[in-house]
């Protein structure tokens, strides 16, 4: 089977994927097409935390990145197979007990930060905690197997990605808003390597909403290292995203000795010429995968990042992961004190 990416000049992805005890390509033992109809393997659906959305985890990805936190069925064939037909049905079946309508603007995970701690106090104890958003009432707040939130009008594919076959996406984003009447965005959450102009092109026309995408490094050595690609069509994506209307959030990871500081102004400044106000979070990396004996980095690493990102221009940043990096009530404070000035319009 020819990698389609092959048909725009592309090299597959590093998408070897474990069936038995055989390596084979993502898009041939984790999708498949059978009388018309899309089938993908999936690991689990379920309205997850902190995003607030209704959460598809794909089996099978285009990435083998030494820090992934789904291996287990993002990089092994794990789960069951699931019709596009089906994915509309429980899409459907969800959007009954959506308790926050976003508009497309706010059809990102980064939006769900501002509206609740996800701490359950409000429901347990009948208080709020510090902090707290205040713009949930209590009979918005939901429990699901991740804990207490909202239920977003979002649906997200995650885990696995194979946007390198974006008529999948295309055709069942179609379906779910179909099936919902229109009163569910589509976001893929994604590592941007197949997002070329055409592929994009084919998403919009599929009435896919949003991007979650990943810029896993800027430097093109540490990026082949890290995940074992290029980062080419990656960078070039985001500017692609954004001329096609799409609503975008990134997301960047602090990793000591691979992804630090230089390259997270590097990033900024590419985001500050295209649009400042790109949602924009910097995560801590936790030790995992084939970095399980990585450390995490520190409190002031992480300061002297987000510090340095905002110099460049960046208008609405976030530092995520904090129980990675914040250890004491101070460093919290801290925290709240640098972000809760944010002159964000979103």
């Amino acid at each position: 089977m020819q990698c389609p990416l092959n048909n725009q000049g592309l090299s597959p992805g590093k998408c070897g994927t474990r069936i038995h005890d055989e390596m084979r390509p993502a898009c041939e033992v984790t999708l498949k097409k059978e009388k018309g109809s899309f089938q993908r393997i999936i690991k689990s659906i379920l309205l997850s935390r902190p995003e607030d959305y209704l959460s598809i985890y794909q089996s099978g990805c285009n990435h083998d990145c030494l820090k992934c936190h789904s291996a287990e069925f993002s990089k092994a064939v794990n789960g069951e197979w699931y019709s596009n037909d089906r994915l509309a049905q429980i899409a459907a079946e969800y959007s009954s007990y959506v308790t926050v309508s976003e508009p497309r603007s706010r059809a990102t995970m980064w939006h769900a930060d501002d509206l609740c701690l996800h701490c359950g106090s409000c429901i347990i104890y009948g208080n709020r905690a510090p902090h707290c958003p205040k713009k949930l009432s209590t009979s918005q707040v939901t429990l699901s197997p991740q804990g207490f939130g909202p239920a977003r009008n979002i649906v997200a594919f995650t885990g696995g990605d194979l946007t390198c076959n974006p008529n999948y996406y295309a055709d069942a984003a179609t379906k779910i808003k179909d099936a919902s009447n229109g009163k569910l965005w589509v976001l893929v959450e994604t590592n941007g390597y197949a997002l070329t102009k055409r592929n994009l092109e084919m998403l919009k026309a599929g009435q896919v909403d949003s991007y979650w995408l990943d810029i896993k490094a800027y430097d093109k050595k540490v990026y082949k290292k890290l995940c074992g690609t290029s980062n080419e069509t990656v960078l070039k994506s985001i500017e692609l995203i954004v001329d096609l209307d799409f609503t975008l959030e990134l997301l960047l990871l602090f990793i000591p000795g691979l992804v630090e500081t230089d390259q997270h102004i590097q990033i900024a400044r590419l985001i500050s010429e295209i649009d400042p106000e790109i949602p924009t979070s910097l995560l801590a990396f936790f030790p995992t995968y084939k970095l399980a004996s990585s450390r995490p980095p520190t409190f002031e690493e992480m300061t002297r990042s987000f510090i340095a990102m905002k110099n460049e221009g960046i208008l609405n940043l976030r530092l995520g992961n904090l129980g990675v990096f914040v250890k004491t009530p101070e460093q919290q404070l801290e925290i709240y004190e640098l972000q809760k000035n944010e002159s964000s319009s979103l």
